[in-house]
């Protein structure tokens, strides 16, 4: 008994010990961990994510930036992240207090950038990269990727009036333009979307899904793409989930579009009806026999002349009574004055003008086509990550409306991206992107509306539209009244695009990695108008419907295959090599169906009842497939030597069978001197230096049609031929006909380029920037050259001609401010271009002396094109206005063949004619008097942008841009405002212009209908447009994190913008944007974004 006794004892002991051990054992086994989170500021930060890696023990911080939590295991990694900030994982080892500074993520972005096939240091560049993140712009409201990239040094983004729109965008060049060529987005920059080329519209990439932009600009950088980056290439990177918990981000935008600027037409009645006066009089100049001045209604021989101030408003007569000037007039028998003077003017042709002028009713049409536009943005985003899967969702809604009431844009846009830790040596990856959008907007004649008459009617006598505005109707196709028409006209056209990206990463051993990307992408184009036969006075042959449906389909897939080494922590070797593969294809079909027969109630759905023999079918389609290999080499040594090497070999379809290929090299060395020993006593002033050189060789496959190289076949626009039989018979058929001629030869275009750099930094990077030089030349353009006559073709697609382009970029980044409570940081850009071409067609032309000795020879330019050589592709060749005739130069005036108000032209006195005596007898205009002016493109862009931050929370933005050096001719400056009628007929209303008249002997404007003298009678004035914009004011609010925890939202902020705020034109002031030439909006923005 004793010894059970003893044995149960010693088993429960030995239990209670095992036990003591085990609860020992859990307790050693799991800490508890506490500590703050702050910013590099030392501000404490709320909400930040704390996860024990690899487990759902989790926690966040509080008010103060505390944290606690017990780690379940002995090896225990925490994992801290939050929104705007690095992940940190910091290994537990033991320790019970754990102080975290999170890092802003800039830093990041700023280390790692996107060079194609891959991603690099940024101290390891040896190419021209410059990065533009949009979160820093986020409070602007970008409504487009080119909004994001306006202001980039190097990149010039164009603002069209096309552009000032609802859809918006704008054409975008990088450094200059390279080639003469201009089909086919030519001279357009590379778009690669997450790796893959982008081959659609910018507008289909929602701004809001975008994390970074990279742009290569030099030929080391691009050279990577080959046969399609001699342009440039901009590298978009959307957004992915970070580690942390799901975040939720909802931004919500609404704004308000109205007009900056346009050609205004007369403003007041007064102002119109004067324009008519001095319109009726331009005729009636002459010397006055008894004055001798230069004065209206003076000319002999006029039927005015002895009827002074006929056309005047008797209201403002000096030189005749009233009785007199009534007396002009017969049958006057109870009109009143203002009638006589209406109808003196040209009011006689339409009774209705007449009677609302002399009540007092009139409309003004440039209201009515203006509007203040109302837009909405709406995007919601999901994101989150875990140790094997990271993803991001998003949705957005866009509706804008334009200035203008005919312009309205729709979107829905959605982003999926998935990425996928299958095994720690798998990975796939999705990236699913889709848009419908909607361009169905009734178009309007904008000109011809707004040159209504303001005593044209807009709606008769019962609120209804009147379809003619006038009731003399001398051409009633250029007065359509817009409200009315569209009341007839049903209009469905828009877009769906399904932009994919797949992928597919294995890590192989010794540190290399395979990657396969593939892009399918599909859209689907459909355009439905439609006419109804109850619209007045309709053709039934021009009346119908229009439906048209488009469909693209493209693939491209890439292979990767890298191996990424270092060796001895000095010796960083990276190894790409690429193989690619593309295919693009289209079909279209279009049917015009016209006199819809029994009934055309069913609008566009009906096509089937239209007459055959006024209706039409069209279709069209096309296939080009492409494929490249690429091998690139980096090496760098100590963090201070740094080479680069790229070789690729493209081919592409739509050349000739003779050249399918090409080769493309480039290299590129840099030297990071501030990291050798004997610069280590300068680093704190300057901190960081670079020096980088580049070489490179990129190509243009860009055409208008993949079939230039081919001799196709094509209907030639269903003409007929035929033949008379035997018996006398006419017998008619359709024919096909070659549709160019072939060039089997014809090849890529080349651009070879060099870059020289230094990239600084000062004050631990408190002062940054970049200092450019750039030297690049284009062969083998792509162009097309004249033909002969009898070849039966007006021109070939070939490779001919040099264009060369060199400049330099500045870019400089400045902290000028950086206390606790206030932070000012400034970007300043300044780029200059100078763009000449060296050889055309190679065509030879005679140089001749004074004496007309040949002398020499020279390559002939390309007149009719407006190409000269050693001349920018832009440059103004054309008559030099020096500036108007004057009232008392009639004799020499006489001398042109020109009177007082007429511009006056420079002439070239040597091909002038003169009699034995040397007295000259007739001035002669021709090319030789045309002399070079300047240029459009402008040779001078920079672009200021400062961002300053109050208290952390409110943030204040100002961002300027300029455009300078460049010119135009002025093709209002003649004042040919009757243009066949218009105001013989028409009433029309002419844009407002401070024109010349005896009274008024401005330089500005020549006289009503002026011209210039024989042999340069269109000779126009040049302008300059060089302005300063100021782009976007901006500012923003974020609530303090202490409110917003309360309802559990992690961040709330608010955001108001201004785009296109203010322009100072000098040169141009009051003849619309200096800019686009006319139009341009300004957009008012107030935002919402909430983060949970």
């Amino acid at each position: 008994m004793k010894n059970k006794k003893e044995s149960f004892t010693s088993r429960v002991g030995l239990f209670l010990l095992l036990v003591t051990f085990c609860l020992g054992t859990i307790q050693a086994q799991s800490s508890k961990i506490t500590g703050y989170v702050k910013d590099q500021s030392g501000e404490p930060l709320i909400g930040v994510n704390v996860m024990e890696k690899g487990t759902t023990n989790g926690t966040v911080t509080d008010l103060n930036g505390f944290y606690s939590i017990v780690a379940k295991a002995s090896n225990a990694v925490l994992n801290f992240s939050y929104i705007g900030y690095r992940n940190q994982e910091i290994p537990v080892a033991g320790k019970k207090l754990i102080n975290v500074t999170m890092k802003d993520d800039s830093e990041t972005l700023d280390e790692v950038v996107v060079v194609g096939y891959g991603t690099m240091r940024k101290k390891d560049l040896t190419g021209s990269v410059i990065q533009v993140r949009p979160d820093k712009i986020a409070n602007e409201n970008p409504k487009t990727v080119q909004d994001i990239l306006r202001g980039t040094p190097g990149l010039v983004v164009g603002y069209g009036e096309g552009d000032a729109g609802a859809k918006g965008g704008g054409e975008m060049k990088i450094r200059g333009q390279r080639s003469v060529y201009t089909d086919g987005g030519h001279n357009n920059p590379l778009i690669i979307l997450d790796g893959m080329f982008f081959q659609g519209e910018l507008s289909e990439i929602n701004p809001d899904d975008i994390g970074q932009i990279d742009v290569l600009k030099d030929a080391s950088a691009a050279a990577v793409y080959g046969a399609q980056a001699a342009n440039g290439v901009i590298i978009i990177t959307t957004k992915k989930g970070e580690k942390g918990k799901p975040v939720v981000n909802f931004t919500a935008s609404v704004g308000l579009t109205q007009k900056a600027a346009y050609r205004d037409r007369w403003q007041t009645t007064d102002e119109y009806l004067q324009h008519y006066v001095d319109w009726k009089e331009k005729n009636t100049y002459g010397v006055n026999a008894e004055t001798g001045e230069y004065a209206a209604y003076s000319r002999p021989g006029n039927e005015y002349t002895s009827k002074p101030e006929y056309f005047r408003n008797p209201n403002n007569l000096s030189g005749v009574s009233l009785e007199q000037w009534r007396n002009y007039s017969t049958n006057r028998e109870g009109e009143s004055d203002l009638s006589i003077w209406a109808r003196r003017l040209g009011f006689r042709y339409d009774t209705a003008a007449l009677d609302n002028l002399l009540s007092g009713k009139t409309v003004d049409w440039q209201d009515e086509a203006f509007r203040l536009g109302f837009n909405q943005d709406y995007n919601v985003s999901i994101s989150g990550a875990g140790d094997k899967v990271d993803y991001y969702m998003s949705l957005g809604y866009l509706r804008n409306e334009g200035a203008f009431v005919d312009d309205t844009y729709r979107a829905i846009r959605a982003n999926l991206k998935l990425n996928a830790k299958v095994t720690d040596w798998f990975e796939v990856g999705a990236n699913v992107n889709f848009q419908d959008r909607s361009d169905g907007e009734i178009g309007m004649d904008k000109g011809g509306f707004m040159e209504n008459s303001p005593y044209a009617m807009l709606k008769d006598e019962n609120g209804n539209y009147t379809q003619d505005p006038l009731m003399y109707q001398y051409d009633r196709a250029n007065e359509k009244n817009w409200y009315f028409e569209k009341q007839y006209i049903q209009l469905e056209k828009g877009y769906t695009t399904l932009n994919t990206i797949f992928n597919a990463k294995v890590k192989l051993p010794f540190n290399i990695t395979y990657q396969f990307n593939i892009a399918p992408r599909f859209q689907f184009f459909y355009d439905r108008y439609f006419t109804s036969a109850e619209r007045p006075n309709s053709n039934p042959n021009d009346r119908g419907t229009n439906r048209e449906q488009a469909k693209r389909f493209n693939w491209s897939l890439n292979n990767t295959i890298t191996w990424d080494q270092t060796f001895a922590n000095r010796h960083h070797v990276i190894l790409t090599f690429v193989q690619e593969a593309e295919e693009r294809q289209y079909w279209s079909d279009r049917i015009e169906a016209r006199n819809i027969l029994p009934s055309d109630a069913l609008g566009f759905h009906n096509t089937q009842n239209g007459d055959k023999s006024v209706s039409s079918f069209r279709t069209d389609d096309n296939h080009q497939t492409a494929d490249a290999l690429m091998a690139r080499a980096f090496y760098s040594y100590d963090d201070r030597y740094m080479v680069t090497g790229t070789i690729r070999r493209d081919g592409y379809s739509a050349f000739g069978a003779n050249n399918p290929y090409a080769w493309f090299p480039s290299g590129g060395i840099a030297w990071s001197f501030t990291n050798e020993d004997f610069f280590q006593k300068y680093t704190h002033i300057m901190n960081s230096g670079k020096l980088r050189v580049s070489y490179g060789k990129n190509g243009n496959r860009s055409l208008e049609n993949p079939y230039e190289a081919l001799a196709n076949l094509y209907p030639g626009g269903g003409k007929m031929q035929g033949y008379i039989t035997s018996s006398g018979d006419l017998y008619l058929m359709r024919y096909l006909m070659a549709q160019r001629m072939k060039n089997p030869n014809l090849q890529w275009e080349k651009t070879q380029s060099w870059n020289f750099a230094l990239d600084f930094g000062f004050l631990n990077d408190r002062i940054t920037g970049t200092l450019e030089y750039y030297q690049m030349s284009t062969k083998d353009m792509i162009m097309r050259q004249p033909l002969s006559n009898f070849t039966g073709f007006e021109n070939i697609t070939t490779n001919l001609g040099q264009v060369n382009n060199s400049g330099f970029e500045v870019a400089l980044n400045t902290l000028n401010i950086d206390k606790k409570n206030f932070q000012w940081s400034s970007s300043f850009s300044l780029s200059y271009n100078k763009n000449r071409i060296k050889h055309l067609f190679g065509d030879r032309q005679d140089i001749v002396d004074a004496n007309g000795t040949v002398v020499g020879s020279r390559e002939a330019d390309y007149v009719a094109a407006g190409w000269f050589i050693d001349k920018p592709i832009s440059a103004i060749w054309d008559y030099k206005v020096t500036g108007i005739w004057q009232k008392d130069e009639v004799e020499e005036a006489k001398k042109y063949g020109q009177v007082p108000g007429d511009p006056k032209v420079w002439n070239n006195p040597a091909n002038d004619q003169y009699d034995a005596d040397g007295n000259l007898v007739k001035v002669i205009y021709n090319n030789d008097d045309k002399v070079f002016q300047g240029q459009t493109a402008a040779p001078v862009t920079w672009a200021l942008r400062n961002d300053f931050t109050l208290w952390k929370d409110l943030t204040l933005s100002v961002n300027i841009y300029s455009r300078m050096g460049h010119k135009s001719l002025e093709s209002m400056y003649l004042n040919n405002d009757d243009d066949g009628g218009g105001m013989t007929y028409r009433l029309v209303n002419k844009n407002a212009k401070e024109y010349w008249t005896v009274d008024n002997p401005t330089n500005k404007y020549a006289r009503i209908e002026a011209q210039g003298p024989e042999g340069a009678k269109g000779a126009r004035r040049l302008y300059n447009r060089s302005f300063i914009r100021l782009e976007n004011i901006s500012v923003g609010y974020t609530l303090p994190r202490a409110w917003t925890e309360k309802i559990q939202i992690d961040r709330v902020k608010v955001y108001g913008s201004v785009r296109n705020a203010a322009v100072w034109a000098k040169d141009w002031e009051g003849y619309g944007d200096p800019e686009t030439g006319n139009f341009a909006s300004r957009i008012w923005t107030l935002g919402l974004n909430l983060t949970f």
